[in-house]
């Protein structure tokens, strides 16, 4: 699974930015639109060599990267893609010479996907598995980063169960996380104020990274909001 693009998809049930309210149900949070979207990119990909869209862009890997490296993450760190899509995060956190990465994706057509262009890459130790993070068929654990580019912006948009699905996705967080684990998180459908009260309190924020602005009106803001939390004990 991957982002559902860079502008929020929905709006609250009272157009404001600030409040809970949930977004408005689509496709976009359904398996079913993302195992088509991921046949179409892998026939593409096996036709002619194109590995399909960078959700959010390269600078969001970028940024993420960045924060890894100033924060000293270790090389051997335990790393886990929350929807892995096409796998070019693991490809780029590989070139940055980190050697201990699993991503995991619901969509069968998006890990065949990944494994090929893993393959012509070069990067067989990379783990990959077709895994539905809210309910994974083996545990998922110990890992000392997570990392979500959109994915938990698709199970917010879910048209059934969507507030079971935040609910438990918070719940296989703290279980894939160890104590003091960092997760970071790129959203184009929460605010920052949003994201912390869905993860409170298992969750502190750590740092909020820095996203591209836009200016309408004489009003700047961001269209998109990439967030580090820290695993409470």
């Amino acid at each position: 699974m991957a982002a559902v693009g860079g502008s929020r998809v929905g709006e609250s049930s009272e157009d404001d930015p600030e409040s809970g309210e949930d977004f408005v149900p689509s496709e976009l949070g359904t398996k079913e639109y993302w195992n088509d979207a991921y046949r179409r990119e892998l026939k593409t990909y096996k036709d002619i060599g194109d590995v399909g869209e960078i959700w959010f862009g390269e600078g969001s890997m970028k940024r993420v990267i960045k924060w890894m490296e100033n924060k000293n993450i270790p090389e051997n760190a335990a790393i886990l893609d929350i929807g892995t899509g096409n796998g070019i995060f693991l490809v780029e956190l590989a070139k940055y010479g980190f050697t201990n990465l699993t991503g995991i994706d619901y969509s069968s057509a998006s890990i065949e996907l990944t494994r090929n262009i893993l393959e012509e890459e070069g990067l067989i130790n990379v783990k990959v598995q077709e895994q539905d993070f809210l309910n994974p068929s083996t545990g998922l654990k110990d890992f000392d980063v997570c990392i979500d580019k959109g994915t938990f912006d698709a199970i917010s948009l879910n048209p059934e169960g969507r507030d079971a699905a935040k609910l438990q996705y918070v719940i296989s967080l703290r279980a894939a996380l160890k104590p003091q684990g960092h997760f970071v998180i790129t959203s184009c459908n929460w605010t920052k104020e949003q994201l912390l009260q869905i993860f409170h309190p298992d969750f502190e924020l750590l740092q909020e990274l820095p996203t591209p602005c836009f200016q309408f009106g004489g009003v700047t803001g961001n269209s998109v909001a990439a967030l580090v939390f820290r695993r409470l004990s």
